[in-house]
């Protein structure tokens, strides 16, 4: 079963999935930062979206 894009929030809310448009809205809207500072934040922790959002609070 393919993913359904209609959705607004991500198919496994543990993870950030940089490669599907609305995910990354999704999480650049949840953490209120760009596109470019979310990947850098995946880069720098892995794409768990906890490891995510502490490596952004911090």
């Amino acid at each position: 079963m393919s993913d359904d894009k209609t959705l607004r929030g991500p198919q496994d809310s543990s993870r950030i999935a940089m490669g599907d448009d609305y995910e990354v809205q999704y999480w650049t809207d949840k953490f209120g930062v760009s596109r470019e500072r979310l990947q850098q934040a995946v880069d720098a922790v892995g794409n768990g979206a906890d490891a995510v959002e502490a490596h952004l609070k911090g």
